[in-house]
């Protein structure tokens, strides 16, 4: 959801930026002192600050990123048309973590950044975060080819940084989706979303502007991470839900406004529902789609199948379900074997199979 701002703080709209400046109405309007632009740092902080103290005829000065620096190869790279070209959702979370970079490290300069200078100065305050770190190193390296072809760099100093191990997003196990299913049961807005997610494998991108027409076709849909077209069926499951919900709108999944979700509007809803089903927080709505794979590998679908099903780009990604699911069968297979050898160990070292009695444990001839 967007950050709400401090008291007398407008958001300004020009020509597709946002300006913030801080207010204090009287009469027919006080005077408008511009601030920077980020909410969040330390600048805004003070500029704020100032402000609140009367200090309201004083401009806070708007720090300029200086040549040559880390803060100008992001400003660089937002003018150009790779970034312009990127959709809107993918340039959000693209401006966040660039945004964050930019507070954090935009006066260093980029000729000075080295490997070791990467890893000590960017990477490791992110080592509790593994996430961010990964996201981070990510971004950076777009940026680090931007300046390779902007001529700023000769080479790439990342060349040989691991990349952070995030903790993966995990399939739900059965008695999760059970414990789910109680809580929403069939009709309410909260199961049609799940199983929407569960049984067509959609992420939250494209779950929330799902229409009629796309699950009645069949349940087909372009993934917005790639560009990949997907042809489903509609399972059984996912019929019963959607015969339940009433069809009000073009899309499936709406506010009570009548109006589809935004992304993190989605997400909230679906964080919410799955809170008040009483499961964890590592219980994700993306793990719906991992736990379509898992199931699809323990039927028994093919990697191809699972590939196509899920509209992954590589096979590696889909065979990694195969792999679990036939280490899971063998585990179970190799558990039943050793009942069986254990039974049929038993029924041969019996008593009553001997024909004699096993004297007292413990005593011995003498």
């Amino acid at each position: 959801m967007p950050r709400k701002l401090p008291p007398h703080v407008e958001p300004n709209h020009v020509k597709g930026k946002t300006y913030l400046s801080f207010r204090i109405r009287k009469g027919k309007g006080g005077p408008r002192i511009r601030l920077p632009d980020d909410p969040t740092s330390q600048e805004f902080r003070d500029a704020y600050a100032a402000a609140m103290a009367g200090e309201t005829l004083i401009r806070p000065k708007i720090k300029k990123d200086a040549p040559g620096s880390i803060g100008a190869l992001i400003a660089s790279y937002k003018a150009s048309g790779q970034f312009k070209a990127m959709k809107p959702s993918s340039k959000a979370g693209y401006m966040s973590r660039l945004e964050t970079i930019r507070i954090d490290h935009g006066h260093r300069a980029v000729a000075g950044l080295t490997k070791d200078r990467i890893n000590s100065k960017i990477l490791t305050p992110l080592a509790d975060r593994p996430g961010a770190a990964l996201d981070t190193l990510k971004k950076l390296r777009i940026l680090i080819k931007h300046a390779i072809e902007k001529k700023w760099l000769a080479h790439d100093p990342s060349v040989g940084i691991k990349r952070p191990k995030s903790k993966e997003i995990r399939a739900w196990t059965d008695a999760e989706l059970a414990a789910f299913e109680r809580r929403w049961p069939i009709g309410t807005k909260q199961r049609t979303a799940y199983a929407l997610m569960l049984n067509m494998g959609t992420a939250r991108v494209d779950t929330h502007l799902l229409t009629w027409r796309q699950v009645d076709d069949g349940a087909g849909y372009t993934r917005h991470k790639t560009g990949i077209a997907v042809d489903m069926a509609v399972s059984e499951e996912l019929q019963k839900a959607l015969a339940a919900t009433p069809r009000k709108h073009v899309t499936v999944i709406n506010t009570e406004y009548g109006k589809p979700f935004s992304v993190d509007g989605f997400s909230g809803f679906m964080r919410d529902a799955i809170t008040k089903a009483g499961l964890p927080l590592d219980c994700q709505p993306h793990g719906l789609r991992k736990t379509l794979g898992r199931m699809l590998a323990d039927a028994g679908a093919s990697t191809h199948d699972i590939m196509a099903a899920l509209g992954h780009t590589t096979l590696s990604e889909a065979e990694r379900y195969t792999r679990e699911a036939d280490r899971r069968r063998g585990g179970k297979r190799a558990v039943t074997k050793l009942d069986e050898h254990r039974a049929n160990k038993l029924s041969q070292t019996a008593p009553d199979s001997l024909g004699k009695a096993v004297k007292t444990e413990g005593k011995s001839e003498r």
